[in-house]
């Protein structure tokens, strides 16, 4: 019989509100989801639908208005600073935007080191950390005696979102959360990065959680996918099941709008504020 798979994250009635009285905003609304180790799911929905809100709660870069996130079958604590920290070694994200997700004053050298510093190698001589960033480096493609002593604002965009997967490499995190990864890049970059990350999930087996309005992406990559909508998750189940046999009209919508080349474009659905 085969092992059952294990919970690795878990929301019940997870709830974020911005705001007071009339400026209240319900950005995400008694969410409900259990995410496997070794999974990859995609959380679909359009702009302003919550999902990045979501992202931003199981990382703890937000605070919970309510509602429990279970970590591995217990109840998440990051009440401390040290206790962040150490959650933060399992669950690590690549974000849109890779030219935010620097600072503009560490040289990749010291990015890197601080990925070997998180996972103990603070002590480790420096021919055993250059031979582990040379290491992360060559997986996804790049060249570290070309980046030592270089800020990441000299790279490109799709090698700053490499030298982001290199940094997944050397923390190993058992989930990887991917804010639309891929959505500043070139189509060529797009495959390229992808491919890294998938690569990344197969050797070590972490959850690999998509955060995307692209559709396409959600069913060529995942086990699972869930729609969100308004703050709220409507429809969930295997890729197969949401995207080709999709019961509400939102996920109906959310496919008929993705354009195809062999048939005409159908703008009826278009709105123009």
């Amino acid at each position: 019989m085969a092992d059952e798979k294990k919970s690795c994250l878990k929301g019940v009635g997870l709830t974020k509100v911005f705001g007071f009285g009339r400026q209240k905003t319900v950005a995400v609304d008694h969410v409900d989801f259990d995410f496997c180790e070794g999974e990859i799911v995609s959380i679909v929905g359009e702009s302003g639908s919550g999902k990045t809100t979501l992202a931003k709660m199981l990382l703890g870069l937000i605070s919970v208005t309510e509602g429990e996130i279970y970590f591995q079958g217990e109840k998440r604590d990051i009440s401390s600073q040290r206790k962040k920290k150490e959650y933060w070694k399992n669950i690590q994200a690549i974000f849109q935007d890779p030219y935010s997700s620097y600072n503009i004053f560490s040289k990749i050298d010291a990015v890197l080191l601080d990925c070997i510093a998180m996972r103990g190698g603070r002590n480790l001589s420096n021919e055993k950390k250059v031979e582990l960033m040379t290491e992360a480096c060559s997986f996804v493609n790049l060249k570290f005696e070309e980046l030592t002593n270089k800020y990441p604002f000299e790279l490109s965009g799709g090698q700053m979102q490499r030298l982001m997967i290199a940094r997944i490499f050397l923390l190993k995190p058992k989930i990887l959360l991917a804010d639309e990864p891929t959505s500043m890049i070139d189509a060529c970059s797009r495959a390229t990065i992808l491919d890294m990350l998938l690569k990344l999930r197969n050797e070590t087996g972490m959850t690999l959680i998509f955060i995307t309005h692209d559709i396409g992406l959600a069913y060529y990559v995942s086990d699972s996918v869930y729609i969100m909508e308004h703050g709220k998750l409507i429809e969930s189940g295997s890729a197969e099941e949401v995207l080709l046999h999709p019961k509400e009209a939102y996920t109906k919508r959310l496919i008929n709008d993705v354009p195809k080349i062999h048939e005409e474009w159908d703008l009826s659905t278009v709105t123009y504020s």
